[in-house]
């Protein structure tokens, strides 16, 4: 007679799962555990700023914040000016895309500020926290630069440029503005700022207060006055908020590595070798640190 395979015996223990419920068994349940993720500096692509925020930064952190094993929540830290509306909203779509795969909840907390893509950040949370002080909100677009031709023309300097494209040069510094070109860049403002318009509505919904001109206007507002717009949910502080909700045995889970403090200090970025970046770099280091300095200083910090 044929032996039955189709015949399965009692399924094995999972080792992992047996030896956590021995330990629950002897120290009881593990205290909640929430994955706390700093979301600081300028949002900018790359390495440019001492301090920046980017996809390439961050992803790796969402990742592992969100496979913490027993994560609760996630907690999102922001303390940002603002800069590439690119890169907040690739930032903030991965987090959505985590929270839905993971089914975790995201709770941002804006400290200093959240202005600008800074804000557009705390939108990927389900709930946004705040400081009474806290600078929230800056839902505009905004562009600047430098116009050199006066310049060159005392310092007897010929400009030579050559384009194929009508548009190429669109703004060139070392030239006079046109107006079709300035046009042409309001129009680039008005989508990206109607795009962000459109993310504050989807993620805030029936919760926004205020009037829609004076909320949209690119103006901002403290933490107090983002609770009364429906921008922010509440005042309160990532320790406080989480012992209220999960429990005074709580732990707070900082995701993430520390940099240098020698190359932060100088803006140096590391070279291949793991080494600090040659002091060739410090003229660019010192012109990104003005430019960053001045994302914050439109903020009065």
């Amino acid at each position: 007679m044929m032996p039955d395979h189709d015949h399965e015996g009692p399924a094995r223990p999972n080792p992992l799962e047996l030896l956590r419920s021995i330990k629950r068994a002897i120290f009881g349940e593990p205290a909640p555990r929430v994955a706390v993720v700093r979301l600081y500096g300028v949002i900018a692509p790359g390495q440019r700023f001492r301090q920046s925020v980017n996809m390439a930064g961050v992803a790796a952190q969402l990742e592992n914040a969100f496979g913490m094993s027993g994560v609760k929540a996630v907690a999102l830290l922001i303390n940002s000016p603002g800069g590439s509306p690119v890169q907040a909203s690739l930032i903030a779509g991965r987090v959505r895309a985590l929270a839905r795969e993971k089914n975790v909840p995201v709770l941002a907390f804006a400290e200093d500020l959240a202005a600008s893509g800074g804000y557009m950040l705390a939108l990927a949370g389900d709930e946004i926290y705040a400081n009474e002080s806290s600078i929230v909100g800056s839902i505009g677009v905004v562009s600047s630069g430098f116009g050199f031709k006066k310049a060159m023309e005392k310092l007897g300097v010929e400009r030579r440029l050559y384009t194929a494209g009508e548009s190429k040069a669109m703004l060139d510094a070392f030239q006079d503005e046109k107006p079709e070109d300035v046009e042409r860049l309001k129009a680039i403002q008005v989508e990206i700022h109607e795009q962000f318009k459109a993310m504050v509505r989807d993620r805030r919904g029936n919760r926004l207060k205020g009037v829609r001109s004076k909320i949209f206007s690119g103006d901002v507002f403290t933490g107090q006055e983002a609770v009364k717009l429906g921008l922010v949910d509440g005042i309160g502080d990532v320790r406080t908020v989480m012992r209220d909700r999960f429990g005074r045995k709580v732990r707070l889970k900082v995701v993430g590595e520390r940099k240098s403090r020698l190359g932060s200090l100088f803006g140096l970025r590391r070279g291949p070798d793991g080494g600090m970046g040659s002091m060739a770099d410090l003229p660019g280091a010192m012109i990104a640190a003005i430019e960053e300095r001045l994302f914050w200083n439109r903020f009065g910090l």
